[in-house]
Order: C-alpha cells, then sequence, then structure tokens
C-alpha cells in the first residue's frame, strides 16, 4: 500500500478562458471545484493507474465539507482529519489559448498543536499498523502554520524506522528537516531546492540533501526534464526529458512526478546501490517520472494523466547511459584498471 500525507490541503478551482487578458472581464464556462493539494493529486494519479493508495489530509468549514464530498465521488480511498480552520482554496486560471495557467493559491489556516499532533498521529497508526501496512509514504505540499519541523522529523522518521520508504515534496526549513530524518526519497523543483540549501547548482543542492541523509534527489527542471541524484555512479546524475515542449496546465505535473517514484519505489530493490540492476532501476524511475509529468500537462486538472503517457515514455531521453559493471574477478585477486570503461 502507498500512503500519500497533505497536511495542507486545497479545494481546487479551476476555470478555462480563451485568452486571459489583466484587467478585462471575461465570459467563461462553469469552473470545476475538486479535492486537491499536492499529497491528494498524487493519490488520484496513482488510483487511476490501478495502485493501492490510501490519501490522508484534513478538512475543515465550508470547503473542507466540499473537499471531502469530492473526495467521496472520486473513489479515492481516504481518511479525513477534521479541523477547526477552513480548508483552503487554490485558483487556477487555465488560459486555453496560451496553453498556460495562473495560479492563485490560499495559504491555509494554521493547525492547532492537537490537530497537527493527530495527523502524524493517524498517519503512523495508517502506515505502520494493521494487516495493509505501507511500504511507500509521500508526504507532499506545503506545511501549514502549526505543523512544525518537529512533526516532520518525527513523522519521516518513524515511518523509516518502520520499513516505509519515505518520499517527500515540501519547500524550505521542511525540505531539509525530512532529508536530516531520513527521507528514501526527495522531490523538490529546482527554485525550491535553491530557496532550501542557498547553492545555485541544482546538481550541487541535490547532494546536499543526500549529504544530510536522503538516498535519492529527484529535481524537477520545467522544460528541460528532472535529474535523479544518488551517491551510486559517482554521483553522476542521471537526467530525462522530453525532446519536445508540451503546453498546457502544468499545475500537477511534479505531483505525477511523485506518484510514478512511489510507484517504483514499491520494488524493493535498493535504488542508490552501485549495482547494474539498480542503475537500470534508476533510470527506468527517471523515465517514468519523466513520462507522466509530462502527461499531467496535457491533462486537464490536477492529479490526472494524458492518455497518452505510455506513448510519452517511450520518447523521453535518459542520460548518461548505464555504466558498464564489470563483475569481480573469480578469485581473490584485485582488479586491474588497465581497461578503461566505455564512455
Amino acid at each position: 500500500m502507498i500512503l500519500t500525507v497533505t497536511p495542507n490541503p486545497a479545494l481546487d478551482l479551476t476555470w478555462q478562458v480563451a485568452g486571459l487578458h489583466p484587467g478585462e472581464t471575461h465570459r467563461v464556462g462553469a469552473g470545476v471545484a475538486r479535492a486537491g493539494g499536492k499529497g491528494l493529486n498524487v493519490a488520484r494519479v496513482l488510483h487511476a493507474q490501478g495502485h493501492d493508495v490510501l490519501a490522508l489530509t484534513t478538512a475543515g468549514g465550508t470547503a473542507g465539507d466540499e473537499l471531502a464530498a469530492d473526495l467521496a465521488e472520486s473513489g479515492v480511498p481516504h481518511r479525513l482529519v477534521p479541523v477547526a480552520g477552513s480548508t483552503r482554496r487554490s485558483i487556477a486560471i487555465v488560459d486555453t489559448e496560451a496553453a498556460e495557467a495562473s495560479i492563485l493559491n490560499e495559504h491555509g489556516a494554521p493547525l492547532g498543536a492537537d490537530e497537527a499532533e493527530s495527523l502524524v498521529a493517524e498517519a503512523l497508526s495508517l502506515a505502520l499498523d494493521g494487516s495493509s501496512k505501507a511500504r511507500v509514504a509521500a508526504i507532499s505540499g506545503s506545511l501549514p502554520p502549526g505543523f512544525t519541523g518537529e512533526r516532520v522529523t518525527r513523522l519521516v522518521r518513524e515511518l523509516a524506522a518502520g520499513g516505509v520508504r519515505v518520499i517527500v515534496d515540501t519547500s524550505g526549513p521542511g525540505m531539509l528537516d525530512a532529508a536530516r530524518a531520513g527521507a528514501y526519497a526527495m522531490k523538490p523543483n529546482r527554485e525550491e531546492l535553491v530557496a532550501a540549501t542557498g547553492l545555485a547548482d541544482p546538481v550541487d543542492g541535490a547532494r546536499a540533501l543526500l549529504d544530510l541523509g536522503a538516498r535519492l534527489v529527484v529535481v524537477s527542471l520545467g522544460t528541460e526534464g528532472l535529474m535523479l541524484v544518488s551517491r551510486a555512479e559517482d554521483g553522476i546524475p542521471v537526467r530525462a526529458r522530453l525532446p519536445r515542449v508540451l503546453r498546457g496546465n502544468a499545475t500537477g505535473a511534479g505531483d505525477a512526478a511523485v506518484a510514478a517514484m512511489a510507484a517504483s519505489l514499491l520494488d524493493p530493490l535498493e535504488f542508490d546501490a552501485d549495482t547494474a540492476e539498480a542503475s537500470a532501476a534508476r533510470r527506468d524511475l527517471a523515465r517514468l517520472a519523466t513520462a507522466w509529468s509530462a502527461s499531467a500537462v496535457l491533462a486537464p486538472l490536477a492529479g490526472s494523466l494524458g492518455a497518452n503517457h505510455r506513448e510519452l515514455a517511450a520518447e523521453i531521453e535518459v542520460a548518461p547511459p548505464p555504466p558498464a559493471h564489470r563483475a569481480a574477478p573469480a578469485d581473490d585477486t584485485p582488479a586491474t584498471d588497465d581497461t578503461e570503461d566505455p564512455a
């Protein structure tokens, strides 16, 4: 089972307009209201692809009632922690002529200490207790006031200690807290990584998260695709990209990448091992994450993939090619370096 945790959900409101002109009045069709927030988008993608997933989040106020009703209608298995503050709203205006979206995200109401503790306790109970324990957990999105770094640390550390592979997609100090706590994988975008680490080069930023304790770092690079960095292969990044630019609504692209990471990490293989099998798995993960992310751009709403994600996967370019892994000699004689590995 894959558990997704969304500390700061949103009721996503989406309108489409054929040409957005700031300062002018527009007549548009009916908007769409949908339960959203990064972790819920991850759960929607995984559920649609047939994975056993459970979405955990909070809900409060009138917007929280709408969020709960939409989740029930969606069929995505979920648990809600009731809170006093109203669930925030996120507004997306999709310009169909320019094929781009403008987003307005409310900050979200603070969580009380008891509410934040209830969310952590419920996540640990769902993941570690009972007959359907989680193999992978994805903690996604911004952290509302009241959900402190100490709680991020505890949640990641206790999940990891229980054998759960934890993916964290957040920003700010929470990113660093999660890496220190032993998150298996991190998924920042380039801007979030620079802001959290203070390092302009995303490769340096990714390696900083590895130094803190993460095992894999997948960095979204927009139209340049993404890169995966681990300690294997001398820390050389694996880069994956679609060799053409897709235009559309990119708001769920990163969440689709996290969904692909979660699906890939169900494989018990150690993804940061310096073996041929792990090298192939890292490239497969990068390919799938890039394809799902690209496909999500073409979908009308966040939390969905376009029907073409399998075709897109065949187009993804992954570099560098896997290194040659030479077998160890049959006896105890040390291997020599007189033959260079192919470039």
